[in-house]
């Protein structure tokens, strides 16, 4: 079959590169509708039950994800200069189109006693800018002492002061957000600049904002430098402009049928679709550096360009099928995952990663077809280059050393299962930007300041209309936030309990000693204050704690940063607690929001991904029985490549690096790539003891000659071009970018000598 093909290739080239460039040019024509991704990737699937209360929430109360914070430590705030400006900032943001509302100091509501109208009344506390020291002396003790912003907009201890930009829901996940964002962000740096004070932004559609243009960048500069790498090892390696030329128009043309493809199945461009221009490049090089190693040995023994290129073809292309085939399989494995981000992502890699060596096989012997023969001096700078000689040495540890190999191997194994055990499973909500990031620092500041930014959520249906309107709720929602308070990860609460104990604080002519929730006797009283509410005339604030019928209601805080196994123990301490206060006979209680939904979404991943490694792990085995014949030959290969996962489990227990999404997908890319180096390496012994007429021994000595220099090639570009991800601002992608260089460098030492050392020892009797 493979000689087939060979004669197809190369007898029509022109029909295949014109059929090649018109279907580019037809795909690239869909590339202007490739749009980035401005949605939060729904992690769990949409029936899972924790996305459906979720959802529910969502359609009751609006995006719990809406709000930009905007914070600063500024001693002279409350000074006339400093809080003008701060006043102005605040108008001027309030004055951009689609903010919905903008609490500070400067912009606060308090609540006030009508006597004559025997009604409450919302007041601004700061009813027009100030024009002296006075009037801000006297805002800032009115301020001070409404204990409901209190941990909210301000902190008197650390002197901080929280600004919380409501925007409009339409803008949180779309395109749009981006010019919404920025004018925010111009505004609030511009008033740090001219007052000398360092601003933090945070808030889950600023974070989307900024990781989505990092996004962008990243893109842009990691295919850059992977073409740079690319470039700079073929050409140390071959030490010819030609060669440079033809592999990289090769994995171009693979970029663009990529983005072409991208646009046909209606994806997007996420963090990880982001980082297939950059892969298919480096998978590109490798294909290309075995068939131009074989190529360039296959001339040197006949001299005949078209019989070097047709035995390039009828040799490599089988391996380099099967590895190609592996890694797809490998990367479509997290199809299974049911993940937004994750199935495509899955879908599109494996077809590219095809598409790639057919790619490579067709063009590159087309290419080299139509160039002049290969001198002399590039033959013999391959025969006898580092490579050669390195595995010349390998070949003598492989024959006489065997026993200390499997002693040093054993040593490895042993430490690593220990590093492996200490391994910890954990994830954050916000878990993927690095902690150098002045994003990440700013988190950490409102973490300080306010308690976090991270919403998360417990509604309370009360199962009967205006539930909520009665003393004893209100209560109970008083005891269960008495509850949360006592964890630090959480911000101070909002809920109608802190309405109620607000409008109390108004009822007693503001002062703060009366900031709790009313005795029975004074409930109806003051609930008598409150104007009627009707369920369509809603105020848009009250809106986003209680529905229509007044049934339902949440309580809301801001959660740290946290790991999802400190917020999976908060979940399963809280739970007897609300049992107890609201129980399931009268009341439905769920924890939900961003946070809970973070966690089971890394839990459900986790088990979806190891999953999928399982059945990338079962298919590759079977393909390799299939291709090869031989069980025993398998089962001894799969030894070289599980080691690499295990020294890698070992490296993330020993440093503390936790299994999370992440990382888990180090596991899955590095087996179906690290499993390519043992394919090329049995293709050549299987085809070695062809020649030998059986003989084990000089099979994998010659094996090791023909293909070892390859692998070593192949695995320095791998190695570099993953090497290029750790330079990422991004955690996950500089994790990817240096657990796989760790895992593939052992994988090239285990192909390079376990392999041979296993076969040998396996086949003693018959050598």
């Amino acid at each position: 079959m493979w000689n087939k093909i060979a004669d197809y290739i190369l007898n029509h080239r022109v029909l295949n590169l014109s059929v090649i460039f018109i279907l580019l040019i037809l795909l690239m024509i869909r590339t202007a509708n490739v749009k980035m991704s401005y949605h939060t990737p729904t992690t769990l699937p949409d029936s899972d039950p924790v996305m459906l209360v979720y959802q529910q929430f969502l359609e009751r109360y609006g995006d719990d994800g809406g709000t930009i914070f905007a914070g600063m430590v500024d001693d002279s705030l409350f000074t006339l200069k400093h809080f003008q400006e701060y006043y102005d900032l605040c108008e001027e943001i309030m004055n951009i189109d689609d903010v919905d509302e903008c609490l500070s100091v400067s912009r606060i509501y308090n609540i006030e006693k009508d006597e004559a109208a025997a009604k409450f009344k919302i007041s601004d506390v700061v009813r027009q800018r100030p024009s002296s020291q006075t009037e801000v002396d006297s805002i800032k003790a009115v301020v001070y002492s409404l204990a409901l912003y209190d941990g909210l907009l301000f902190n008197k201890e650390m002197n901080s002061a929280i600004m919380m930009i409501v925007v409009d829901n339409k803008y949180i996940n779309s395109n749009l957000r981006t010019d919404l964002v920025n004018a925010i962000q111009e505004k609030i740096e511009g008033f740090g600049e001219r007052n000398g004070v360092e601003m933090h932004i945070s808030g889950l559609p600023y974070i989307r904002e900024v990781t989505t243009e990092m996004m962008i960048r990243e893109i842009v500069l990691f295919s850059v430098l992977s073409i740079v790498v690319a470039a700079l090892i073929l050409y140390l390696l071959f030490r010819s402009w030609r060669v440079l030329i033809t592999v990289l128009s090769i994995v171009v043309v693979s970029v663009g049928y990529m983005f072409g493809l991208m646009s046909a199945f209606g994806y997007e461009l996420t963090i990880l679709t982001g980082v297939l221009p950059p892969l298919l490049i480096i998978i590109g090089v490798e294909n290309s550096v075995f068939m131009l190693n074989k190529y360039n040995s296959e001339f040197s023994r006949c001299h005949d360009k078209f019989k070097a290129l047709h035995t390039v073809i009828t040799r490599i292309g089988p391996a380099n099928f099967l590895t190609n085939v592996t890694t797809a399989v490998s990367f479509a494995s997290f199809i299974i995952t049911r993940n937004d981000l994750l199935v495509p992502f899955g879908v599109l890699s494996s077809v590219c990663i095809v598409i790639v060596f057919i790619l490579t096989l067709t063009m590159l012997p087309v290419f080299f077809s139509l160039q002049r023969e290969p001198d002399d001096n590039s033959v013999n700078r391959i025969n006898d280059g580092f490579a050669s000689r390195t595995i010349g040495k390998v070949s003598c540890v492989v024959e006489n050393h065997r026993n200390i190999v499997y002693c040093v191997l054993s040593v490895v194994v042993v430490l690593c299962v220990v590093g492996a055990l200490k391994m910890p499973v954990s994830g954050r909500v916000v878990d993927d930007i690095s902690q150098k990031d002045k994003l990440y620092k700013d988190i950490m500041f409102f973490e300080e300041s306010v308690g976090g930014v991270m919403p998360f959520e417990i509604n309370i249906d009360t199962r009967k209309p205006k539930g909520i309107m009665n003393a004893s709720f209100i209560r109970k929602v008083d005891r269960l936030q008495d509850s949360l308070a006592r964890y630090p990860e959480f911000s101070d609460p909002l809920s109608v309990a802190e309405v109620v104990k607000f409008a109390r604080q108004g009822f007693f002519n503001g002062r703060r000693e009366h900031y709790k929730v009313p005795t029975n006797n004074e409930f109806g009283f003051i609930m008598s204050y409150l104007p009627e509410i009707d369920g369509d005339e809603m105020p848009s604030i009250m809106k986003q704690y209680m529905d229509k019928e007044m049934r339902n209601t949440r309580v809301s805080v801001q959660m740290a940063n946290v790991t999802t196994p400190k917020i999976d123990s908060i979940m399963m301490v809280l739970a007897p607690v609300i049992e107890e206060i609201f129980p399931h006979e009268k009341y439905d209680v769920d924890m939900t929001g961003n946070a809970v939904v973070t966690l089971k979404s890394t839990d459900f991943l986790l088990k979806n991904l190891a999953y999928s490694l399982l059945l990338a792990f079962i298919v590759i085995s079977l393909l390799m029985v299939f291709a090869f014949r031989d069980i025993k030959i398998v089962l001894i290969s799969l030894i070289p490549n599980l080691i690499p996962l295990l020294v890698t489990a070992g490296v993330m227990g020993l440093c503390g690096i936790p299994l999370k999404m992440s990382t888990i997908l180090v596991f899955s890319i590095a087996l179906g790539i690290s499993v390519d180096n043992t394919i090329h390496y049995l293709s050549r012994y299987r085809l070695q003891m062809r020649y030998s007429g059986g003989n084990v021994k000089d099979s994998v000595f010659a094996a090791m000659m023909e293909a070892g220099p390859s692998m070593i090639y192949s695995a320095s570009v791998l190695i570099c071009g993953f090497l290029i991800f750790a330079l990422s601002s991004f955690g996950g992608t500089q994790v990817v970018g240096l657990l796989v260089p760790v895992t593939l460098l052992v994988s090239m030492v285990t192909n390079t000598i376990v392999l041979p050392s296993l076969i040998l020892t396996f086949n003693r009797k018959k050598i």
